[in-house]
Formats: C-alpha cells, structure tokens, sequence
C-alpha cells in the first residue's frame, strides 16, 4: 500500500528521526512535511553553507486528488534516495521539503512562498493539478527559482515564465491525440463533450478535443459542463443522451469520472467514454467499477510497455511501496531525475544557472519517455491511449509528436 496521508499529522516528529527512517543504506534525506498551513523548521544553516541541497516539493496529500500527490511524493522520494545513493550532487545529499497544498491554488502559492524565503530551496517540484501549478508558478518565477510540473498538462503553466517547466505533454497534443484516435481508431462520428468548467486543465483538453475532432470531418452533438465537487451529473448526461452521440468526450479527473461513468449507465448511454491522463489512478476503478469498461484514454506511460527502463522502474516501486506505480509517480519521479541531471550540469546552482541547464535538457532517458525540453520549457515526447477493461487497462496504441 501507499504511504498513509497520516503521515502528515507526525511529519515534524520524523524529522527529527529522519536518519532512522530507512533501513537500506544510504541514510535516506530528510522529507519533512508539515500539517496544511504549518511551516517548515528551516534549516539550521542556510543551504549554500551546509552539506545539503534542499529541494522543494508541493503535492495534494490530503483532498480529493490525493493520490496524485502521495504518488508523487512516492516517486521523488524513490530518486532522490537513488541520487543520494549515487553521491549526490557536487559532493553534497539532497533533501526535500514537503508542503501539502490540498490541491487548492492558495495553500501551493503560500508552500512556494515558504520553500523560497525559509528553506532557500533550489529546485521546486510539482504539482498535478493546472491550476495550482499556475499559482504556485507566479511566487516562482518573481524569485527565479526553477519549478518543475510533472502532470500539469495545461500550455498556460510554462507561460507563466521562464523558470516553469514541466516533464509531460500538453493539452493541445492530448487533446490531438483523443481526437485522431476518435475518428481514425474508434470511427466515431458524432462525440458529445462533458467538461469541468472550474478546471483549467479540463477546459483546455476539451478545447483542443473540440477543435480537432470537428477539423477531421466529426460533429460536437453537445458541449455540457459541471463544477468540481459536484456528485450528480444526471442532467448533463440526460440531455447528451437525448442527442444521441457515439462517444462522450470527458476530460476530468478520476474522482469525477468514475460518478459520470456510473451515472452514465444507470441512465442508458453506453456509449465508450474518453478522456485524458486525469483519469489514472487505482481509485478509478473504485469508484466506476465495470461502468467504465469499453472506455479510452490518453496517458503518458503504460505499464504493459516493454520498455526494460520502466520495468525495472516498476519493480523497484512496486517493491518499495507495494503498489505498481502510475503516471503520476512515473512523471513525478521523472521530475526529480531531471533536475538532479540539470543540478550536475550547472556551472552553480543559482537561479539562472539551473533555469539555462533544465531548459537545455535533450533525450533524457525518463521513464514515461525521453525528454527533450522545447523552447516553451514544455516536454516534447509521446503519449500512449489505454482501453478500461475488467478494473484495469490495457495499452492500445502509441502516438507521437
């Protein structure tokens, strides 16, 4: 199993005895993570002058999304153990400072604000969600520390600055790559669409979709919307049901999506849904069941790829937390690789100097896919489509960019 989001409440505790707290060797780093609204002990030295190098990491921890960010904070935990392991960078160990956002923009601008100004962290690291991203990307790039996203799809994050980054696709590509598999894998001719209309993320996948779909000769039957928090969908799904689609086009989250699938079925439209990597998660299944069998969508990695980098990635997760890692730990962990690869490249490892290294990143051999870092600090690299099926998925086919 995961890591239990109770760790929150004895964070400060474990820091203490963070030393102990792995029994394989090297010593693991410190992860403190304070409660919601707490601040971190900064260092008793400032960073440049001890024998550490403090990252940052926010993630949802606690909330609806929480396990995006416990998976997250599984995957940064899992290289920077292995970067420690390895040396470390410049002669000095990595730690990371944790702050649990909740998954709302307010409390990840004030995490950031504390990881720059208390703990003179060097890298930021996260979040899922867009729109926490975007707020968290602001404090950022005012303080010219770099941040990098590894699940925050939508193009307005990176153009926050020039400091943002990230390690997945875009919503434009994803958005593409649902619409071409509609038409050309699925035949589909008509596709309603259901969006969360308070999710950046959401409205920006939907757009694309919408945009691509109609360009390559489909027909939009119906363009509803919900807010996140909402648990009945049964108005939007009476009335796209009413103009009788072959798909419906929902790029939501996972917590939204398995009530959307139930609902769905229970009012007879049984058509395949599709939809992007907000979607990955075991709780998927929990919470649609077989509802959502027959349905399709976009991610950035595949378990079932033969690739011996992500196997061996795999196991070493799977053993470590007793769980097979999904994208967000994939991507998340990506991230953290990254930027201990940009962190050695450096000449120092001030603002500007890691902002020119992360920017100047080219094949890097992730396991979610090579990484090459664009002009607009976004990741150019493939997406793969999965098929629901049986509480569980399936690769189906892999696009590129």
């Amino acid at each position: 199993m995961r890591r239990p989001v109770s760790i929150l409440l004895t964070a400060l505790a474990l820091a203490v005895v963070a030393c102990e707290k792995k029994t394989q060797p090297p010593p693991a780093p410190s992860t403190d993570t304070p409660p919601a609204g707490a601040q971190a002990t900064p260092p008793a030295t400032p960073p440049e002058e001890s024998d550490t190098i403090v990252i940052g990491e926010v993630g949802s921890l606690t909330g609806s999304e929480a396990t995006f960010g416990i998976s997250a904070r599984n995957g940064i935990e899992m290289a920077l153990n292995e970067a420690n392991a390895a040396g470390g960078v410049r002669g000095k160990k990595l730690a990371v400072r944790v702050y649990d956002s909740q998954g709302r923009p307010e409390e990840a601008a004030q995490a950031v604000t504390r990881l720059i100004t208390q703990d003179k962290v060097k890298v930021i690291i996260g979040e899922a969600a867009s729109s926490v991203s975007m707020a968290m990307a602001e404090k950022a790039q005012a303080a010219k520390v770099p941040q990098i996203t590894y699940t925050s799809t939508a193009p307005e994050v990176t153009q926050k600055g020039d400091y943002i980054f990230r390690v997945c696709f875009i919503d434009p590509f994803q958005g593409q790559v649902m619409a071409k598999f509609a038409r050309d894998n699925l035949k589909l001719n008509q596709v309603a669409v259901l969006t969360d209309n308070k999710s950046a993320y959401s409205i920006g996948l939907a757009k694309v979709f919408i945009e691509k779909f109609e360009k390559a000769g489909g027909k939009i039957t119906a363009n509803e919307s919900y807010s996140k928090g909402d648990t009945d969908f049964r108005a939007q799904l009476t009335a796209i049901k009413r103009l009788k689609p072959e798909g419906v086009f929902v790029p939501g989250y996972y917590t939204d999506v398995g009530l959307i699938g139930r609902q769905a079925r229970e009012l007879g439209l049984k058509v395949p849904l599709l939809g992007g990597d907000g979607w990955e998660s075991e709780k998927l299944f929990e919470l649609g069941g077989s509802a959502l069998d027959g349905s399709y969508f976009s991610n950035h990695y595949a378990l079932d790829n033969p690739d011996p980098l992500l196997k061996e990635f795999a196991e070493r997760y799977q053993k470590q937390y007793g769980s097979l890692p999904d994208s967000v730990a994939a991507l998340a962990y990506d991230a953290m690789k990254l930027a201990v690869d940009a962190m050695k490249r450096a000449p120092d490892l001030s603002g500007p100097a890691l902002r020119d290294a992360i920017a100047a990143t080219k094949d890097f051999p992730g396991v979610a896919g090579k990484i090459t870092i664009n002009a607009h600090r976004d990741a150019q690299k493939q997406a793969v489509v999965l098929k629901v099926e049986n509480g569980k998925t399936q690769f189906v086919t892999t696009v590129q960019p």
